[in-house]
């Protein structure tokens, strides 16, 4: 197989397996839909080992596959970009989606939609290919908008729930706005770069650095500022960052192996990708640097401190999304673009073992998510316990675990880095390591640990509804939740084996990882960094003695402490006395009303941003539709026809007497006026 097949099989497999689940469900049997979607991406994923395997040989791709358009001044196609970075990013894609198609066979086995939940997840994953593979702003907007609309589907498949309905379309107008911004950063690269190829835009912004544009009357406004803010913006909605966040936990209507490909390892970091990808825009505008630096650090931090009150089991792994995606976005903001890829890789790991792992602990617990209905779980389901465990440590930081390795170096790089911004988001994470720890740890003893709070009456239960219809359910028995006397059981294989296989990453990716991606070459010609204006990379390097001394390092440190303390307070809130918490929030009942209504965004954007639109589209309906199209245009006419008509009948009488008169008075009204012109 030549090189070009070879990248064409990568994104089309899957596709392939999408078309055929998807156009034929309803007369293929339920077991050839899944195994064709997941023999088109485990083709992908062989295939993507291939290209990772030639990269490291030193063999780049930057090419053309098809011309879709062309006019005088631009060519618009469909080309591949295949370096280091595509190559990870396709290994993490393919691998994390090929684990969630496998473990969807028993977490979807009953579900009537079945086929057509194999044919979107298959869908994303081509349509995630097609954004990191492209080698052109056109290609990359389509993948862009492509794993936005399949992320509609996914939200809302159970589309006769209302709040499935309500969080797909929040979902997609939030994206709207941010690609609003991210459709305005490119058109003023098209405007000024007169390419939206990477290549010639890469080329020619040394050249456009000084260059300023023309915004609201002021011509001093910086283009390479504006056009990296407005591609922030659109990674703002994609990778849910304050305030395009709002979407992300809603999300979580969508059944429970969406919420691992999209929502934890995969779509939502396609904004940290493409603003990677850009580094050799964002290097040459320090404001557009502070800008993401300080939306990232308020993300990680104060979406953290929403995850402490969360008892939805996938919520509160939601939330951590939200602050881990901070962190790479702080990482962004200090100019360590490798750290943040670096932090991507190993956050998709242990992020997708961690959703997959509350969605074993849903099948256990017949569908009940609600944590505080749960509890000493660890006998009943051995295997999900360990992984969560495991998922939970590389969560925090705990050394040698893969998420220490990209978190540390994240908290380190801020330290270091001299952007405006970069004091308060060393603040923030860090203290967002006590806060992860907390809310992570908070989550693993109520459902793992202490007394067994399951199968009691009267409990209520918060679960998600598995099926299309109201009658319809994914447990055997049915009902929601154990019944008084059942107890819980361990998930099917094809729900634990993909939980082992993301284990085993999340215990050793960092290790393996570090040295290579952020002090070797693995990124060289890649992501590309200012040393002189920008040298965190270099301190970090001076700072670097060996992953085995970097996690020995580790216990000396404050990050390292405030995790630990995070856990142990965890552990004594919950397990030894829980009558502090309960106490806690009482006493601060304000705080705690903030938190649970999420800091009012919602309720903002519901009154000022829906609610104005609301108000406008009344005011157009009556002004407008009614008053000018209706009243005076349409109405109107008829009308003022009527009325000429009227008048015109006047003189349509039928005597001839009358017929000669008027002429007279014609013949006389025209010669007084051809007298006066002349």
């Amino acid at each position: 197989m030549d090189k070009m097949s070879l990248y064409l099989t990568i994104p089309l497999a899957p596709l392939a397996g999408a078309i055929i689940a998807g156009l034929f469900c309803r007369i293929i049997p339920r077991t050839l839909a899944h195994l064709a979607t997941i023999a088109g991406v485990a083709v992908a994923f062989v295939c993507s080992v291939l290209v990772f395997q030639d990269v490291m040989a030193g063999n780049t791709f930057n090419g053309t596959v098809y011309t879709w358009l062309t006019t005088d001044s631009i060519n618009i196609q469909v080309g591949f970009l295949i370096d280091s970075l595509t190559a990870t990013m396709m290994l993490v894609v393919t691998f994390v989606s090929l684990m969630v198609h496998l473990y969807t066979i028993g977490y979807m086995r009953d579900d009537p939609g079945y086929s057509r939940f194999f044919s979107y997840i298959s869908l994303f994953t081509f349509s995630m290919l097609m954004l990191v593979m492209s080698n052109n702003f056109m290609q990359l907007f389509f993948g862009w908008e492509a794993v936005g609309l399949v992320s509609y589907l996914l939200i809302g498949f159970w589309y006769t729930r209302p709040t499935a309905i309500f969080a797909n379309m929040k979902a997609f107008l939030v994206n709207r706005v941010g690609d609003f911004g991210f459709i305005l950063g490119i058109g003023l690269i098209l405007a000024h770069f007169g390419s939206l190829n990477y290549a010639d835009v890469f080329a020619k912004a040394p050249e456009l650095a000084g260059k300023t544009i023309n915004i609201w009357g002021s011509a001093d406004w910086s283009l390479m500022t504006v056009a990296c803010i407005c591609l922030f913006i659109g990674a703002m909605g994609k990778s849910a960052q304050v305030p395009l966040h709002v979407w992300l936990p809603d999300s979580m209507e969508g059944p429970t192996p969406i919420s691992a490909l999209i929502h934890a390892a995969t779509m939502v970091t396609a904004g940290i990708f493409m603003v990677a990808r850009m580094s050799p825009l964002f290097e040459l505008s320090t404001t557009a640097l502070s800008f993401v630096l300080v939306i990232g650090a308020t993300t990680a931090l104060f979406m953290g401190f929403l995850g402490i009150i969360q008892n939805d089991i996938k919520r509160v792994v939601a939330y951590s999304t939200l602050s881990q995606l901070g962190y790479m976005t702080v990482a962004l903001g200090a100019s360590a673009y490798s750290v943040a890829i670096f932090h991507l890789m190993t956050h998709a790991f242990f992020k997708a073992l961690l959703f997959l792992a509350a969605g074993s602990v849903i099948i256990g617990m017949h569908h009940d998510q609600d944590i505080r209905n749960m509890g000493g779980l660890r006998k009943y389901m051995p295997i999900t316990w360990l992984t969560s465990l495991i998922g939970s440590l590389a969560l925090i930081g705990t050394p040698f675990f893969s998420g220490f390795y990209s978190k540390d170096s994240i908290i380190e790089a801020v330290a270091l880095s001299d952007i405006p911004g970069s004091g308060y988001a060393y603040f923030a994470v860090l203290a967002g390591v006590f806060v992860t720890a907390f809310y992570s740890f908070r989550m693993y003893f109520l459902v793992f640990h202490g007394e067994e709070r399951f199968g009691k009456a009267n409990h209520d239960h918060h679960h998600e509804h598995e099926g299309d219809h109201d009658d319809e359910e994914v447990a055997h028995d049915h009902h929601h939740g154990l019944a008084p006397g059942q107890k819980p059981h361990e998930s099917p294989w094809v729900v634990t084996v993909p939980l082992i296989a993301l284990a085993i990453p999340s215990l050793v990716i960092g290790y393996i990882g570090i040295e290579p991606m952020l002090f070797g070459d693995y990124f060289k010609g890649v992501i590309h960094v200012n040393a002189e204006a920008h040298p965190v990379m270099e301190h970090l390097a001076h700072h670097f003695h060996g992953a085995v001394a970097m996690g020995l390092h580790a216990v000396t440190t404050p990050v390292f402490w405030l995790a630990l303390s995070g856990v142990v307070v965890s552990w004594f809130f919950y397990m030894k006395r829980p009558d502090i918490p309960a106490a806690i929030h009482a006493r601060f009942k304000g705080i705690n009303t903030v938190l649970e209504n999420k800091y009012y965004f919602d309720k903002i954007n519901e009154t000022v941003f829906a609610g104005g639109s609301r108000l406008l589209g009344k005011v157009l309906w009556k002004a407008g539709d009614q008053a000018i199209i209706d009243g005076v245009l349409v109405n109107g006419t008829a009308r003022v026809v009527g009325w000429i008509a009227s008048l015109v009948r006047l003189f349509q009488s039928g005597f001839i007497y009358q017929y000669a008169f008027t002429m007279i008075i014609g013949v006389f009204v025209l010669l007084t006026l051809w007298i006066k012109l002349a």
